[in-house]
Order: C-alpha cells, then sequence, then structure tokens
C-alpha cells in the first residue's frame, strides 16, 4: 500500500492550493481516509476526515469553511482543497487512510504560506 501526496508549494496569504494523495495497492472507498498537518517542533494536528462508510466529513474548527475533503474513486485519489490560506496553515500535510485501525500515511506535501 502507497499514499502518495503532491500539490504543496508556496502561496500568498488568502490563495488557494489543491492536494492530491493517490493510492495503489488498496481501493479508497471503502475505508476511512483524512488529512493531517504538522508544524516542525508541533504534535501533528488533525485537519479533516471522510468516512469509508458514508462518505461523511469532519473538520477540525479552524479549517471549517476553508478546507474541504474529497475523494474521486475512479482515479483512487483524495484531494483536499483548502481557501483563505493563512500564514499559520504552513506545515507538512500528510494524508492518511485508516484499514481497520491500522494506519497508512504518505510521504507528506510542504505548504508555505507567505504574509
Amino acid at each position: 500500500v502507497q499514499l502518495q501526496a503532491s500539490g504543496g508549494g508556496l502561496v500568498q496569504t488568502g490563495g488557494s492550493l489543491r492536494l492530491s494523495c493517490a493510492a495503489s495497492g488498496i481501493t479508497l472507498e471503502y475505508y476511512a481516509i483524512g488529512w493531517f498537518r504538522q508544524v516542525p517542533g508541533k504534535e501533528r494536528e488533525g485537519i479533516s476526515c471522510m468516512s469509508g462508510y458514508d462518505g461523511s466529513t469532519y473538520y477540525a474548527e479552524s479549517m471549517k469553511g476553508r478546507f474541504t475533503i474529497s475523494r474521486d474513486n475512479a482515479k483512487n485519489t483524495m484531494y483536499l482543497q483548502m481557501n483563505s490560506l493563512k500564514p499559520e496553515d504552513t506545515a507538512v500535510y500528510y494524508c492518511h487512510l485508516n484499514q481497520r485501525g491500522f494506519l497508512y500515511w504518505g510521504q507528506g506535501t510542504l505548504v508555505t504560506v507567505s504574509s
């Protein structure tokens, strides 16, 4: 099983980015998926997740209304659309998949928001 994250980069405050996470060796739609982020020296922070059962979504409070998680079953890829980005959103973003309690992680993609 591999999760390949991409789409990070440098963006100005107020800008947008879409992160992608392509899965191989496993079918995304059957499992809970999500995104975390981590700033160096700080704990990993949960951003959003999507149920594999009914597609319901959850967002951390500071991301509600700005971030959107989605998946394309045909492409076996999950996405995180990030709008109205702020400097405090600067972090390495990780995708993950929960297969019955076992977590698979992508390699992380760096998002830098300049002020």
